[in-house]
């Protein structure tokens, strides 16, 4: 299969993509070597390969779904540049931006 310098500009109108009048040609190069590569992939014989383990078929690991904050207050508050205290804890401290 092989694209024409107009289906090209097709193909980016529906993809949304601005394309100018001199990139049309190397798109249409590049376009047509993927093609080929797919082509070309297509022609491997794959009877009686066994398909790889993919994610569907994977048991995943579980956890216990807990809320924590995650116990990193100190070290977060760390970089802060500067940080307000009161009865409920430390806070990083902003100036007013409102007057």
């Amino acid at each position: 299969m092989s694209l024409d310098a107009e289906t090209v500009r097709r193909i980016a109108a529906l993809a949304r993509i601005r394309v100018k009048d001199e990139e049309v040609t190397r798109l249409q190069g590049e376009l047509n070597h993927i093609l080929a590569w797919i082509e070309q992939l297509s022609e491997v014989e794959t009877e009686g390969v066994e398909p790889l383990p993919g994610a569907m078929r994977m048991k995943l690991k579980m956890r216990e779904d807990v809320v924590t904050d995650g116990d990193l207050h100190d070290a977060i508050l760390a970089n802060a540049p500067d940080r307000a205290d009161n009865a409920m804890g430390s806070f990083f401290a902003v100036p007013k931006v409102v007057e």
